[in-house]
């Protein structure tokens, strides 16, 4: 087995468009995302740290850095997986999120999880 088997983190996520927290004339755009996170892997593995990067359509870029998600730091044995659900504030009606989560095996192995990237974006009304 080749030992990258071992540490395999998959990444879920969708987003939504928090309308009733948003003041589209003030620039303020509210989106919820979740996230699934499945150790796909065959060796336990803790959520140590988060990286997000956010650009808004404006191509402004914010970086975010933390230890855990939502105040936890999840051990995920292989099959398990996690869910949460947090929330970012954009000036633009439209912009993305990736990046990575800091993990380590239960055999003391660092590696990131990926976080592809997705699309946040205020649904279109038609007219």
């Amino acid at each position: 087995m080749n030992p990258s088997e071992h540490y395999q983190i998959e990444v879920t996520t969708s987003a939504e468009y928090v309308a009733e927290q948003s003041r589209p004339e003030d620039d303020h755009y509210v989106f919820a995302y979740h996230v699934t996170i499945r150790n796909t892997g065959t060796i336990a593995a803790r959520l140590l740290a988060r990286h997000w990067v956010i650009t808004d359509g404006n191509n402004e870029v914010q970086e975010v850095h933390g230890q855990g998600v939502i105040g936890e730091q999840p051990l995920l044995a292989p099959g398990e997986h996690f869910r949460y659900t947090s929330g970012c504030v954009l000036e633009t009606p439209v912009g993305t999120m990736h990046g990575s989560y800091q993990m380590i095996a239960a055999d003391e192995h660092r590696f990131d999880a990926t976080i592809s990237p997705f699309m946040l974006a205020v649904p279109r009304v038609l007219h």
